[in-house]
């Protein structure tokens, strides 16, 4: 079945297994279908150090009602991938003129029924936030130890969650 509503009929590039673009189709289907796409996922954090965490609305597409721990989302036919995590940090938080995240990794997200590419990154929010109402239910800023202990009562989207495993892992390699 392919999904349905507004944001289903967002064109997005699906790409191949390098990430080159092989075509352009609706995100509805390039859900239902699995065709691989690009997304972008942005870790938040305020000038504290904490870090932004939601739950997301029951409407969303996919994974809807569940918490998050990254804002972001689909990159758009034609855009790049900073351009999407700039534009989906802003829309999620509710801001203008955050700084440009800060581009961190990037890997293949697959599932039996996604695939997508994700780049990651970090950025410091240090603006008043007022999060999409449409994206966003409920949120809070935790502290690191704060956000461990819920992770494991949490029904937690999955890439998020990868995304925040990754990251650690990135920031305990650096020197």
């Amino acid at each position: 079945m392919t999904p349905q509503g507004p944001s289903a009929d967002e064109p997005l590039d699906t790409v191949d297994a390098e990430d080159r673009v092989v075509g352009v189709r609706p995100r509805g289907e390039a859900y239902a279908r699995r065709l691989r796409h690009r997304s972008t996922s942005v870790q938040v954090r305020d000038a504290q150090g904490r870090i932004f965490v939601h739950r997301r609305t029951p409407t969303k597409l996919i994974f809807p009602s569940m918490y998050d721990v990254v804002v972001g989302g689909v990159v758009g036919a034609g855009e790049d991938y900073d351009a999407a995590a700039l534009r989906e940090a802003e829309e999620e938080l509710g801001v203008t003129g955050l700084p440009m995240p800060r581009r961190r990794l990037k890997f293949l997200f697959e599932t039996p029924e996604h695939s997508w590419f994700l780049q990651v990154y970090e950025v410091v929010c240090t603006l008043p936030v007022q999060p999409q109402a449409e994206e966003v239910a409920w949120w809070d800023w935790l502290e690191e130890d704060e956000l461990e202990r819920r992770l494991g009562t949490w029904s937690v989207v999955p890439d998020g969650l990868e995304c925040h495993r990754r990251l650690r892992e990135w920031h305990a390699r650096r020197p």
